[in-house]
């Protein structure tokens, strides 16, 4: 088992920035490919970001390339994103997660633990 804590979420103004942190705890931290996923209200999860297990690959979706930034740390067991030049359609609750594979998924399904999200709200 994975136990996966985000923080780092609030409020924040159209053009502002926020980084998020996904703390881990359980397992080897270093296994898991890490990724962060957003749901809006009403809407379906979507991917957001996603890096490997420890050679430092990335994955962004499109809407937030040259905005976002996934990094980790394996000796603090933490993600982040670092968010920036926020959007009010950036509005949603962020989630990390774990998977245990080796390469890189953007597909939620793939993804093995779950945090319970942070809600991240851009004003405009």
């Amino acid at each position: 088992q994975v136990q996966l804590v985000e923080s780092g979420g609030g409020l924040v103004q159209a053009g502002g920035s926020l980084r998020l942190s996904c703390a881990a705890s359980g397992r080897t931290f270093s296994n898991y490919a890490m990724g962060w996923f957003r749901q809006a209200s009403g809407k379906e999860r979507e991917f957001v970001a996603a890096t490997s297990r420890r050679d430092g690959s990335t994955a962004y979706a499109d809407s937030v390339k040259g905005r976002f930034t996934i990094s980790r740390d394996n000796a603090k067991n933490t993600v982040y994103l670092q968010m920036n030049s926020l959007k009010p359609e950036d509005t949603a609750v962020y989630y990390c997660a774990a998977d245990r594979a080796s390469t890189l998924s953007m597909a939620y399904i793939t993804y093995d633990y779950w945090g319970r999200g942070t809600q991240v709200t851009v004003s405009s």
